[in-house]
């Protein structure tokens, strides 16, 4: 079997390391906000080009406490509006609404998958605040269109940069460094993983920062003051502790998925599959390489029987969802063309060439 992404084959390499960071930890007795946070905090700061970057618990928590900490500095307030691609992942959204934003929802681009820029303006009305742009399955949205729209009607600018760690645009800046403020996942399968949930923020704004690294510990800058009403997100010690390790190989491994991706795109000649559209740039990291067929499950059941694993996401739109029953008249067609179509394959950067020529032969032959 052709593993979809094979975790425990990417963190074999950093065994020793990951061992040696436990026993660091371990005997330092220091578990939450030590030297590992803080040295993960500047590395990956200074990695995507950051003033700052604030750890946290969960890719989730960086968006609400972004949003949080806007609302605390007056430049947001229960009720404003903020633009979101309606193809996101459910946590984009699920953001604003804990933050007490009201999600306008914009349909994206059929053949990047990424917000549609020329559908934002339209939607903006004299409540909208900001625009959540989403660097959807590793590609980034278009961020010179997007700040340039923002810029025109004073809008705040954050990046969604869960899928897209180490992505490049062209002038030269990395996701994170695009907008007013950016929030990141380090989930396992991410292309930084952890070995367990983990976040950050990084954003150039001296204000929000202050007040981010409050707001994750309790609302407190000094212990036992609490200035804001604040939560409990903390990157924890032993995750930033693995982090550190692996973040010198992510630029390596982000190359190995490029060129997995190249020759996907470049070999599989099969009319019935759809491929991504991509330059092949350094502006997308391949998070994911997500194709399309009109017969998703015949497609999904086919490869499993060659034994190749696939996954679909997302199976549904935001709006489809149970918990979004108020959304249930909403009509975005292309979202739900991309949902019900979408197929991801294996691509991560363990593959070997022989599965990558196994993945597209069979393909081909579908």
């Amino acid at each position: 079997m052709i593993k979809f992404l094979d975790l425990q084959k990417i963190n074999q390499p950093y065994q020793e390391q990951f061992q040696q960071k436990m026993k660091l930890v371990l005997d330092k007795g220091w578990f939450i906000l030590g030297d590992e946070v803080k040295m993960f905090e500047h590395n990956f700061g200074e990695y995507c080009g950051s003033n700052h970057c604030i750890g946290v618990g969960n890719g989730l928590d960086a968006l609400v406490l972004i949003f949080k900490g806007y609302i605390q500095l007056g430049k947001l307030k229960k009720g404003d509006e903020i633009i979101v691609p309606a193809n996101t992942y459910i946590a984009s959204i699920l953001a604003v609404l804990q933050a007490d934003l009201v999600p306008i929802l914009v349909e994206p681009k059929l053949e990047t998958y990424n917000i549609n820029p020329d559908l934002i303006q339209a939607k903006i009305s004299s409540k909208t605040k900001a625009i959540l742009a989403v660097h959807l399955y590793g590609q980034l949205a278009e961020m010179e269109v997007i700040n340039a729209i923002a810029k025109r009607n004073n809008l705040l600018v954050i990046e969604d940069a869960a899928q897209s760690h180490g992505a490049v645009s062209n002038n030269n800046k990395k996701a994170g460094n695009l907008s007013d403020a950016a929030g990141f996942s380090f989930y396992p399968a991410k292309n930084l993983g952890a070995l367990g949930d983990a976040g950050a923020i990084t954003t150039n704004d001296d204000a929000l920062a202050k007040v981010l690294f409050a707001l994750r510990n309790y609302g407190s800058e000094q212990k036992y003051h609490n200035k804001y009403i604040g939560f409990n997100s903390r990157l924890d010690e032993l995750q930033a502790a693995f982090l550190n390790v692996k973040l010198p190989y992510l630029d390596s491994e982000n190359e190995i998925r490029k060129t997995i991706a190249k020759r996907y795109l470049s070999e599989i000649k099969n009319e019935k599959v759809i491929l991504p559209i991509s330059d092949l740039t350094r502006n997308h990291v391949f998070h994911l390489f997500v194709v399309r067929t009109s017969d998703r499950d015949a497609l999904q059941k086919y490869l499993i029987q060659h034994k190749i694993e696939t996954v679909i996401h997302y199976p549904i739109p935001p709006h489809q969802q149970k918990a979004f029953s108020d959304w249930s008249s909403l009509s975005f067609p292309i979202t739900e063309k991309i949902h019900q179509e979408v197929l991801s394959l294996p691509i991560s950067p363990v593959m070997t060439k022989d599965e990558v020529d196994y993945v597209i032969a069979v393909l081909n032959k579908y």
